[in-house]
């Protein structure tokens, strides 16, 4: 059957659309089934990834049962190197920080204190990374360590984590006998603690040990 000429017109109009425009809906197309295909890969690998670190944590876990400190740390260092933008590998470094320093390796376990604050990616583990690396600087003292302590302080706290944030800042002071200075951090700190009903009371408790020892909370 013959085309009319308005039907004429209009196959000759997209037939000059599509001459005009191809190339870029043929690009936009590519870019979209690329970008498709890539977000999928992502998942795919990030799935995969989770799996088989979960395997070398439950190695871990089992290492840790049998009092293997030599295999513990070694699936720690092998979660932070194949594995580090899964949990898992946060997970284990905290951890391994705990076997190092129970095991009288300061130095170790502020190595794993620096990478797990660097590089977890849950914000829970990231804060427990830097609280405890701040606890272990002060520890070990020296000028060195109590900068790169304050340096962490001086970040932004972690939302959920400002009253520990201010506990160690607390610690930090005292460490250093400006004792003022400790109190008035720790009482910020007692108030702020007061309000997360979700501490345990052995965050309370520990915090109300401090605090009596320079004076007890402000009325």
């Amino acid at each position: 059957m013959p085309l009319d000429l308005e039907e004429q017109e209009q196959i000759d109009q997209l037939k000059a659309f599509w001459q005009k425009y191809r190339n870029l809906i043929t690009g936009v197309l590519t870019a979209v089934l690329f970008a498709y295909a890539a977000y999928s890969g992502y998942q795919w690998w990030r799935n995969s990834q989770a799996s088989e670190a979960s395997k070398l944590y439950e190695t871990m876990v089992t290492a840790i049962t049998k009092g293997d400190k030599d295999q513990t740390l070694r699936a720690a260092n092998d979660l932070q190197k194949d594995f580090s933008r899964t949990t898992y590998a946060a997970m284990s470094s905290l951890v391994a920080a705990r076997i190092a320093s129970d095991a009288g390796d300061s130095a170790k376990a502020i190595d794993y204190l620096r990478w797990a604050a660097k590089n977890a990616s849950d914000n829970s583990y990231l804060a427990l990374a830097k609280l405890r690396l701040v606890s272990q600087l002060i520890e070990q003292g020296g000028d060195q360590n109590f900068a790169e302590a304050d340096q962490i302080l001086k970040e932004k706290p972690i939302p959920g984590f400002e009253a520990l944030w201010l506990e160690r800042r607390g610690d930090w002071y005292l460490i250093q006998k400006k004792n003022a200075e400790a109190k008035a951090s720790y009482q910020e700190a007692w108030k702020k603690l007061d309000q997360a009903k979700e501490f345990p009371e052995e965050a309370r408790r520990l915090l109300k040990v401090k605090m009596d020892a320079l004076g007890g909370v402000a009325q």
